[in-house]
């Protein structure tokens, strides 16, 4: 789902919760900066954590920058109070705070965070916070031990990060539930229609995993019928040619895909706890997914047999011949269905991950996880501004608060690798070759320049370029 699209999602979400009659933000919170004279303060519902008791005016609150303002989750305006679970903030999208006193920490979003647009100087009273959901091919600077290490507090698709949004493309156990939108026997029908077992749907071609390398290796061992842009061989309906309908859940191109018994289920990047809609979609409407993305899949599938991983194969001739294997054996397709009844949904990490999560998908009963995450950055900075206040009263009696800051497992993506076949037997003017595993190189490169900016504490984030290059020519001297 595109980025914009989850946005206006969560914008909605905020216009229709009901207000609380919460204090206003006043322009007096944030003196004694004066270049915020001009600001306009909107006041609208946030949600409340009910053992919130804090009592403080806006004036004594922490505040929160969001540093990618289209993220910014609030509407309208650009500055509110948010009230969290055991204390309250104030956040807002407006740059002119970053070097402000109170500001406690800045909130970044991954896809838009660039280390040559860093907010420099970093300053050491503050702290970074990472909101990154999307693919790990939008940045590869964050799957490096030098890139997230930048960062105090996170929140990604790994279940090792601090605010974890692993099943975020999985609306509930009820989506998982529902019984299959065309039955096996209609299936089959179109299967002797002429309809191939297999359908592969891609418009978006040139991505690290190099998915359509292994798909164009297994069409010649079966059939498949490709649709989209990637290995195009049979034309889309009419009126399912706008491709703006496979990004929601649109009615009828839904019907249309539900047909097939196997759909090739094939993330853009590969990464662990890293799961799309391409994998949950198939598996809400009754078809077998043929999976390659997350290597920690199986941890979060409803059962042993409710999806074929593609990395459990040799070879693309193999997986070839299990898929005819079951494609000619009822009985044993339909094994891969079982977790529409529900007591063979056997896998307690994926029940008890879809029960605790305190952020909900289209639950006006739970913030959205934009709101959650900002209310965890702002109970873990109260925490540590009243650990750091007590430490500097009676150092004797209260240590220093130490730093908290991510490592790999916050994210930390492979290198990119072929889809099929060894990189050697890659053509060198391959543009796979070309694009994907340079960039992640230089994403490294780009990484350890900004933490040298940061050590050398540059305020002009320009001067990325000059660091990586006395870098360079650091290493090469050696």
């Amino acid at each position: 789902m595109a980025a914009g699209f989850v946005l206006c999602l969560l914008l909605l979400q905020l216009y229709v919760q009901p207000y609380t009659g919460q204090e206003p933000v006043d322009l007096s919170a944030f003196q004694p900066q004066s270049a915020l004279t001009d600001m306009e303060f909107v006041s609208v519902s946030s949600y409340r954590g009910p053992g919130n008791t804090d009592t403080r005016s806006n004036k004594e609150l922490p505040i929160l920058l969001w540093w990618s303002g289209n993220l910014f989750p609030h509407f309208p305006g650009d500055t509110e109070r948010v009230d969290c679970a055991r204390s309250s903030c104030l956040v807002t999208r407006n740059r002119k705070v970053q070097l402000h006193r109170r500001t406690a920490s800045i909130i970044f979003y991954g896809t838009d965070f660039r280390a040559y647009e860093a907010p420099l100087p970093r300053l050491a009273h503050q702290t970074w916070a990472l909101f990154h959901e999307e693919s790990p091919m939008n940045n590869y600077l964050l799957s490096h031990g030098s890139g997230i290490s930048l960062f105090n507090y996170t929140a990604t698709f790994r279940r090792e990060s601090d605010y974890p949004l692993t099943l975020q493309w999985l609306p509930s156990l009820n989506y998982l539930l529902k019984p299959p939108s065309v039955s096996l026997e209609e299936k089959n029908s179109w299967r002797k229609a002429g309809l191939a077992p297999v359908l592969y749907m891609q418009s978006h071609c040139d991505v690290p995993s190099d998915r359509d390398r292994y798909v164009q290796e297994l069409m010649k061992y079966m059939q498949v019928d490709s649709y989209g842009k990637c290995l195009n061989n049979k034309p889309l309906p009419e009126y399912l040619e706008d491709t703006s309908t496979a990004t929601g859940e649109d009615q009828r191109f839904m019907s249309f895909v539900a047909r097939y018994k196997f759909h090739l289920a094939l993330e853009n990047g590969l990464c662990p706890d890293y799961m799309t809609e391409k994998l949950w979609r198939p598996m809400h409407q009754g078809c077998v997914p043929i999976y390659r993305g997350s290597s920690s899949v199986a941890d979060w599938l409803p059962n042993e047999h409710s999806a074929i991983l593609l990395d459990d194969f040799h070879s693309p001739q193999e997986l070839a011949k299990f898929i005819m294997d079951l494609d000619n054996d009822d009985s044993k397709y339909l094994r891969y269905l079982e977790y529409k009844t529900p007591s063979k949904i056997t896998n307690l990490r994926l029940l008890e991950g879809l029960q605790n999560r305190e952020w909900g998908i289209n639950d006006m009963s739970k913030p959205n996880y934009l709101n959650g995450f900002e209310c965890y950055v702002c109970d873990r900075e109260n925490e540590r501004l009243t650990a750091e206040k007590k430490h500097r009263r009676e150092p004797d009696k209260y240590p220093a608060p130490q730093p908290k800051m991510a490592n790999n497992t916050h994210m930390g993506c492979p290198l990119p690798s072929p889809g099929y076949g060894a990189i050697e037997e890659i053509e060198p003017n391959d543009g796979w070759l070309q694009m994907w595993p340079q960039d992640y190189w230089q994403s490294l490169d780009q990484a350890e320049g900004l933490v040298s900016l940061i050590n050398h504490n540059e305020s002009d984030p320009g001067q990325l370029w000059q660091h990586i290059h006395r870098m360079a020519v650091s290493r090469n001297s050696q």
